[in-house]
């Protein structure tokens, strides 16, 4: 099968998403200057650099109540930071439950019960129970193609690492099973883990 996407696919469902996958979901949470604060998952989200670490995620629709973007988006404009807390398989349903398009005025975190702390470079709360929490402050935002396509660029300025996710000096994935978006519907856990040695590397 071949398609333009200009064109369309003619399948009941777009397919694009469930071609580009694994995808790692970024938990984002943000405050706006009133205080109300947001948590909602992006899976169009990755590292982008090492040094300094930086990492990005993007928004790909809109809401009637905010005149950019979803309230991710429009927190992180109005603050700068915003903080990235990787989802583990055991908080798959609460990570659903704040993938809901509420009103700008919801806390997601109390919607979903899930534990917050205050992070510690920036102003904002993180999940507190995440295997890690990507302090971020934000570098770019950038218009992209399309009717409400925008993509968030920061620096990570602070690490949290969950204790029991250390192992021998390493955060080791097996502890906690990171969580993966497919597409459609579809999810997957990293419960199989192996190593590979680069050319040229002992």
């Amino acid at each position: 099968m071949f398609y333009r996407p200009e064109d369309g696919h003619g399948l009941p469902h777009n397919p694009f998403n469930a071609i580009v996958t694994p995808r790692p979901i970024g938990w984002i949470s943000t405050r706006h200057s009133d205080g109300t604060e947001n948590l909602a998952p992006y899976s169009f989200f990755n590292a982008v650099a090492y040094v300094p670490p930086q990492v990005m995620f993007s928004s790909t629709s809109g809401k009637p109540d905010r005149d950019k973007g979803k309230d991710s988006v429009a927190n992180i404009i109005e603050m700068g930071v915003f903080c990235v807390n990787i989802v583990e398989y055991a908080a798959r349903d609460a990570m659903n439950v704040t993938s809901g398009a509420y009103d700008k005025g919801t806390d997601e975190f109390e919607l979903a019960g899930i534990e917050r702390a205050e992070c510690d470079t920036i102003a904002c709360s993180r999940v507190a129970g995440a295997p890690a929490n990507l302090e971020c402050k934000v570098t770019q935002i950038i218009d992209l193609p399309g009717a409400a396509n925008i993509a968030v660029f920061g620096e990570v300025t602070g690490i949290h690492l969950r204790d029991d996710c250390m192992k021998d000096g390493i955060f080791d994935v097996s502890t906690f099973q990171p969580l993966a978006r497919l597409g459609y519907k579809d999810y997957t856990q990293v419960n199989t883990l192996f190593s590979l040695t680069r050319p040229g590397e002992e």
